[in-house]
């Protein structure tokens, strides 16, 4: 919610409590020295000037110069949520300088994008002899605890050394007390997307609005202290760390939408949504009647198969049935993949397959196939098959396989490689189930194709916790450097890479545990943990 008043609009703002001005020396009123204005941060090319004013017995004069020139001041004590309204006056009559405000929310010394068209506006000033006023109502961000008031002078036409001026610069919070938001937001959903769930809501209405949203989060079944409502006078702060079971975020009203990204897998997860007005030790929350709920699940991924061809053809078996050329491995630009041409001096009658081993679809509710594809020359299409009756060796033409080539996303050509997004084998999953890619070529074409990144995996929405041997969870799956483990009992912890050699070993609490996986390479291992009754389970566990 913005409110903005430029140039000489006069304007007139009327509330119910005091405000104050967090810029210090705003009216220029106190000067170090002629060039530098008290408690200012930056002050390229600034005068103080006595006839030139707007109030007062200062002001600064902003001289342009072959670069850009700044005044600048940092606000610390910026509170999220909180509305703010910035002002500050400039006279430009001056053909050789124009200026503009560039002015930035920050969190922690870094910047925020929030408000970006108003704060750093793609207009600039123009000549005018008359006082104007640049004046704009904020709220902030939740994140934001630093605003950078900077304004900017500029040459013009290619020529400097002309002026503009400053005075009264004011950021002003709104201490204004208001009652409880009159209504909760309605049409609260949550939907997953991959790791993440999307919500969604429209904002409360009513006599009296919120400021912003509260929104709590759990796994289900709750796994700490079950989340009471927040409390007037007692500010949650955001906190989307899952490992207690737990999570909050703070969302500016107007938003009506918020994603929790990277969540672990296999949970169920509930939301419930709590509007708020004012901040700090006047915050106010709606929680009388019942608060809006929304429930979803994030997809636990179980990984099925993962070849990148690093080791020869890998876990994928190569089957000529016509021609001397067969799949190899190759290497390029330190990548390594599967390649397949009927070319040899010229273009050869070939048909040869690369057949996965046989895929098992343990706990998955789906099951979905990925890969990466590269091509050049002209010659017949790559093919796609899955069968449910191969026996895994023999020629792959005594058997029956469904195709689905027209599934994928396939390379067009020029090596580039592309995406085959994600093909679904869910209606295939049974015992003995392979995929196979199918290469032909004729005496008159041969194409060249590669391929690399496959992936098998399926998806559960049945929660780790849910199976028969549920002491042992882990999350994120898949995971780049740290992992998160929760067991029941006290125990070893085992994890072997793909060639079943053992890379790491570690005894564990009851309880949760986090581990760096820093120095594991990327690619799949098995985890295993064996409690001290000697009950064990077993995952596959994901390293990107």
């Amino acid at each position: 919610m913005k409110k903005i008043y430029f140039l000489a609009l006069l304007v007139f703002i009327t509330t119910t409590g005091m405000a104050q001005n967090l810029v210090t020396n705003g009216g220029l009123e106190s000067w170090d020295d002629p060039n530098s204005p008290s408690s200012w941060d930056v002050f390229e090319n600034i005068n103080q000037e006595s006839i030139q004013i707007h109030q007062g017995s200062f002001s600064a004069a902003h001289t342009s110069d072959e670069s850009t020139k700044d005044l600048r001041q940092d606000l610390d004590g910026i509170t999220g949520g909180q509305t703010y309204t910035i002002t500050y006056y400039y006279k430009d009559n001056d053909p050789m300088a124009r200026t503009r405000i560039w002015s930035y929310w920050m969190e922690d010394g870094n910047y925020l994008d929030d408000d970006a068209e108003v704060l750093r506006p793609g207009q600039y000033s123009e000549d005018n002899g008359d006082w104007q006023q640049f004046q704009v109502e904020l709220t902030a961000p939740m994140n934001a605890n630093q605003f950078r008031f900077e304004v900017r002078v500029y040459k013009q036409d290619g020529s400097w050394g002309g002026m503009v001026y400053y005075d009264d610069f004011s950021f002003e919070q709104d201490q204004t007390t208001y009652p409880e938001p009159s209504n909760y937001p309605t049409a609260f959903e949550a939907n997953s997307a991959g790791q993440s769930i999307v919500l969604d809501w429209e904002d409360a209405v009513g006599t009296q609005l919120p400021g912003a949203y509260l929104i709590l989060g759990e796994i289900l079944p709750v796994k700490g202290v079950q989340l009471d409502p927040p409390m007037d006078g007692e500010p949650v702060t955001d906190d989307l760390d899952w490992t207690d079971g737990q999570a909050a975020i703070n969302v500016l009203y107007g938003q009506e939408t918020y994603s929790f990204a990277n969540l672990p897998m296999g949970e169920h997860y509930q939301f419930t949504i709590y509007p708020y007005t004012n901040s700090g030790a006047n915050i106010d929350y709606k929680t009388d009647g019942t608060a809006p709920t929304a429930t979803a699940s994030v997809s636990l991924i179980i990984i099925i198969n993962e070849e990148g061809f690093e080791n020869d053809l890998g876990t994928w078996t190569p089957y000529s049935v016509t021609g001397d050329q067969e799949w190899y491995q190759d290497t390029y630009n330190d990548q390594t993949f599967a390649k397949m041409s009927g070319f040899d001096g010229g273009s050869n009658e070939n048909e040869d397959w690369l057949i996965s081993p046989e895929l098992e679809f343990i706990d998955a509710e789906n099951a979905y196939f990925n890969f990466i594809s590269a091509m050049n020359y002209t010659g017949p299409d790559l093919q796609l098959f899955v069968s449910t009756d191969y026996g895994g060796t023999g020629d792959p033409n005594g058997f029956e396989w469904d195709e689905l080539t027209q599934d994928a996303i396939w390379s067009d050509g020029g090596w580039s490689w592309v995406a085959s997004g994600e093909v679904d084998i869910s209606e295939y999953m049974s015992q003995g189930t392979y995929l196979a890619f199918k290469y032909t070529s004729t005496d008159a074409e041969s194409a060249t194709w590669e391929l690399d990144d496959l992936l098998v995996y399926g998806t559960s929405t049945l929660s780790i916790n849910d199976h028969a041997e549920a002491s042992f969870s882990i999350f994120p799956n898949p995971t780049s450097d740290q992992l998160n483990i929760r067991v029941e009992n006290k125990g070893k912890l085992r994890i072997s890479n793909a060639m079943g050699q053992l890379v790491m070993e570690q005894a564990l609490e009851q309880g949760h545990t986090t581990i760096s996986l820093q120095n594991l390479l990327t690619g799949m291992y098995v985890i295993t943990f064996t409690d001290e009754q000697q009950a064990s389970k077993t995952h596959k566990l994901m390293v990107n």
